[in-house]
């Protein structure tokens, strides 16, 4: 039989700790709507008497929303708690989360005082918790660092003043999986009144343990989580709703279960980034953007064939539509048929072959090919060989030199070559172009678009161009716009110019 998990989220209480991600409370009501759709089962709403902002951010999330239990965070200090209880006046289901530091370095240093009188301290603040709420949970700061001796005792004085919930954080994520795993074992083995509490986790990510850390005190004996989206929070961040949430459902046989929509956790993670001006790290677990692309011919191939090849997660169960296929200069074959098919084109194997090798060119100089790329791809390799090619190109320009350019072309199969000035690079390369053609033609439009406004982009050039009264279009796409330039215009001067004999037609004026 499976066991529930409560899921107990702090985006909005530790998570907006983090300097510069504060919210307004608008903002804060769109969050804690989306973690009520989401599933998650407690809302930390904030810090109360921390500041008149937070104070009225649990007041209003307490009118919304109805599902969760709504909590606030207080010290072991009586004025905390009045101001928490006043603030959740107007919550469904209540609960106050008070504690007190329990570790040597927080008994000593920090609060400058004894084991006994902590003890003293924290019976008195759930007592005093309780007046206001029956839910009355306590948190053992640097639990992860106190011993196991003390903590129990701690442990056991909370729960017989009345707390419901005893939260054994990782202040400083410096536990070992096995460490805290044994920590939460201990308690449930040496606390007599354990069963009459939700032992609950509260995991940091200082040493990138947070989650290993949460998972292990599941498997000890935990019942609660606390948790951010996308991890959020103090320092390195908490330990992150989505990973134990998808480990959870993904190892079939773990027998525990939650309440959380998986398909609506990328919706939820989008909206934390957005509003808290936090962009999500490319591989992060689940959410990040790479989380479910393939850029490995080797892999995408495999995915291709069946996506369970390298995919433990169905891309659909966290929300996102389907896997992604980056090309890259990485990519095979399959990788870039499967693309083209979706862009509606179906190539035969040799056309393939082809616009692979143009495909590997490009994605040398590009990081990723877009689809836009391919188009243009496409459309020069779909192209029938010209009888006018260009050879080679190479300019000379800057603030102190005159812009010069040397084009060799190859007319069917024999190379002629000019050097030419111009006004600019460009202009240079037309010039000498035109020595080789000997031909009267007028540049009417000239247009350079940038396909995707990368730094590493394709240009596409149109040209337009008149001749003897006609006029006629030329286009290509390289991430050299100089060099599009110039076969754009070859392009159009090749459909007004039939060069059938090379230099014997093209001396004819």
């Amino acid at each position: 039989m499976e066991e529930k998990i409560y899921i107990f989220d702090t985006t909005l209480r530790d998570g907006e700790q983090v300097p510069g991600c504060q919210l307004n409370t608008v903002e804060k009501i769109e969050v804690a709507k989306t973690l009520e759709g989401l599933g998650v089962d407690i809302i930390e709403a904030g810090f109360p008497i921390s500041s008149p902002g937070d104070f009225s951010s649990v007041v209003e999330l307490s009118k919304v929303v109805t599902r969760p239990v709504i909590c606030a965070l207080t010290r072991a200090v009586e004025e905390d708690i009045d101001v928490a209880a006043e603030s959740l006046q107007y919550a469904k289901r209540k609960r106050i989360h008070t504690g007190i530091g329990t570790s040597f370095y927080h008994i000593n240093y920090k609060l400058k005082s004894n084991q006994d009188e902590i003890i003293e301290r924290a019976k008195a603040a759930v007592k005093y918790a309780k007046k206001y709420v029956e839910d009355v949970e306590f948190y053992a700061e640097d639990a992860g660092r106190t011993e196991n001796e003390y903590l129990a005792k701690v442990v056991e004085a909370v729960i017989a003043a009345g707390a419901t919930v005893v939260n054994i954080p990782d202040t400083t994520g410096y536990c070992m999986p096995n460490e805290f795993g044994d920590k939460i074992r201990f308690l449930t083995e040496n606390v007599k009144n354990i069963h009459k509490a939700v032992i609950a986790t509260h995991c940091h990510n200082d040493l990138g343990m947070a989650t290993a850390n949460t998972l292990m005190g599941i498997q000890n004996g935990a019942r609660q989580v606390e948790v951010t989206i996308n991890g959020i929070g103090e320092r390195a961040g908490n330990t992150s709703l989505e990973e134990v949430v998808m480990i959870l459902k993904s190892h079939k046989d773990l027998p525990y279960t939650t309440n959380i929509d998986s398909k609506k956790i990328h919706k939820a993670s989008r909206l934390v980034s957005t509003l808290m001006r936090m962009p999500v790290q490319a591989n992060k677990a689940i959410v990040g953007r790479n989380a479910f692309a393939h850029s490995s011919g080797i892999h995408q191939d495999g995915v291709l064939k069946n996506r369970e090849n390298y995919e433990i997660i169905d891309p659909t169960d966290v929300g996102i539509k389907e896997s992604s296929i980056v090309l890259t200069a990485r990519s095979g074959r399959a990788a870039l048929n499967h693309r083209l098919e979706i862009l509606g084109y179906k190539l035969d194997k040799k056309k393939l072959t082809k616009l692979y090798h143009e495909f590997l060119l490009l994605a040398d100089k590009k990081k990723d090919i877009k689809d836009d790329d391919l188009k243009a791809l496409v459309g020069k390799t779909d192209r029938k060989e010209p009888a006018m090619k260009l050879d080679l190109l190479q300019v000379v320009c800057g603030k102190s030199a005159v812009p010069m350019a040397t084009v060799s072309l190859k007319i069917n199969d024999e190379i002629m070559m000019a050097t030419a000035s111009g006004n600019g690079p460009i202009d240079a390369a037309f010039s000498a172009v035109k020595q080789l053609i000997n031909r009267k033609v007028r540049l009417e439009e000239f247009l350079i678009q940038a396909i995707t406004r990368g730094s590493d982009d394709m240009g596409k050039v149109h040209v337009q161009i008149e001749n003897r009264g006609k006029l006629y279009y030329g286009f290509s796409a390289n991430t050299d716009i100089i060099t599009a330039s110039v076969e754009a215009f070859i392009d159009a001067v090749s459909k007004c110019c039939n060069f059938k004999n090379s230099k014997k037609e093209i001396s004819k004026s």
